[in-house]
């Protein structure tokens, strides 16, 4: 839908600037009054990963005059796959800096705000007020729960996008949008899935190019939020499959029971991943070298990989036993695995094989543990002849 310009066109371009951004001043609908908005527009872009990466690097080149970034990550190699704005000599770098430095090389004319912090309930709103729009690159149900319902309260304007394997999605959520033509992300999920069915790219993979579309899409929303152009994304869900090469946009409307918004929540607790066992105790995990420490004496226990077998292929533990996690939870166990049977459970980083911990105690399953990091961890802390991915 058509929306007004979000940003006023108050700055004024240099001689340089004009050279710069020439071809974008050469478009009639865009044109010198445009690229001023873009000039004294500011743009949060929380993560500086797979979506975070295409779209800053945008942003940036079409003159965005002032960036905040919100990354807490470091970089590792397996980034480098999507992640363009990093590069080979930035692993083990705060992402925050490695992004800044890219832009700074990129584009001189940028005011760069670097927040090296997650945000939560406490600075959220604070770090909103200083922003036009929002783009939101995160890749979990809690914090874009937090960015929606903190953007509702601060009035802000926010560009969402999400990618897995070959598939991407994109929109524009705005709940104060002009003309009763809002909003927000609760109208495209009122409530958040289970999460065993929400796995991350860490768990389940994507294609790299993939960021770059979907990134570049939300870059361009950003553009024509902030100088009024073109048909923006807003009451539509943008869906891309990269097998097909297929585009297609979805008609999104308001969900008719949603309550408003008028506080921030625990965004862990609300998408589940706070969970409590019925007598209140947390899952028991085992440290690897504790782990080492019973496969060196002798230990009997089942170690239990509840992976997928493409993961089980790249990496695993000797002599574990590799039951894929729906399997398990299904009831998938050996006829020898009785439920007292001592049993440690791992996936690639400890999430998976917590979900199982909990299935398998409900069950009545009394002497379960699950590996702590999963066998990330102990590839880091014990074998490094494993791969990493």
């Amino acid at each position: 839908m058509k929306l007004p310009p979000l940003v006023e066109p108050l700055a004024e371009l240099s001689s340089e600037e004009i050279a710069r951004y020439s071809r974008h001043l050469l478009i009639p609908e865009f044109g010198i009054t445009g690229q001023k908005r873009l000039k004294n527009s500011k743009v949060l872009v929380i993560g500086a990963g797979g979506l975070g990466s295409p779209a800053l690097l945008y942003l940036a080149a079409a003159g965005v005059g002032t960036i905040g970034i919100v990354e807490f990550d470091t970089v590792e190699e397996s980034n480098l796959q999507r992640q363009v704005i990093h590069r080979v000599e930035d692993v083990g770098e705060p992402k925050v800096e490695s992004a800044a430095k890219s832009i700074r090389q990129l584009n001189p004319y940028i005011q760069l705000t670097l927040y090296p912090q997650r945000l939560d309930a406490e600075n959220v709103c604070l770090i909103f007020s200083g922003y036009d729009l929002i783009v939101d690159g995160t890749d979990n149900f809690s914090t874009r729960y937090l960015v929606n319902d903190a953007s509702v309260l601060t009035g802000k304007p926010y560009i969402w996008g999400s990618i897995f394997r070959f598939e991407g999605q994109a929109s524009v959520f705005w709940e104060n949008a002009p003309d009763g033509l809002g909003r927000n992300y609760r109208d495209l999920y009122p409530e958040p899935p289970p999460p065993e069915f929400a796995p991350s790219c860490s768990e389940g993979g994507v294609l790299g190019v993939l960021c770059a579309s979907i990134g570049s899409i939300m870059a361009t929303e950003a553009i024509k939020l902030i100088t009024g152009v073109g048909e923006s994304l807003l009451g539509r869900l943008m869906v891309y499959d990269a097998l097909d090469m297929t585009y297609r946009t979805l008609p999104l409307g308001k969900d008719p029971n949603r309550t408003p918004i008028t506080t921030l929540v625990d965004y862990d607790y609300f998408c589940g991943l706070q969970h409590a066992t019925e007598d209140n105790r947390l899952p028991t995990s085992i440290h690897p070298k504790d782990l080492k420490k019973l496969r060196d004496t002798g230990e009997k226990f089942h170690l239990i990989d509840v992976r997928e077998e493409t993961e089980w292929n790249i990496a695993h533990i000797s002599g574990a036993l590799h039951i894929p996690k729906n399997a398990v939870v299904n009831g998938g166990l050996p006829e020898n695995i009785t439920k007292d049977s001592p049993i440690i459970l791992h996936c690639k980083s400890g999430v998976r094989s917590r979900d199982v911990f909990y299935s398998l105690q409900k069950r009545g399953f009394s002497n379960v543990k699950h590996l702590e990091g999963g066998i990330i961890a102990w590839i880091k802390e014990i074998d490094p002849s494993l791969p990493l991915y």
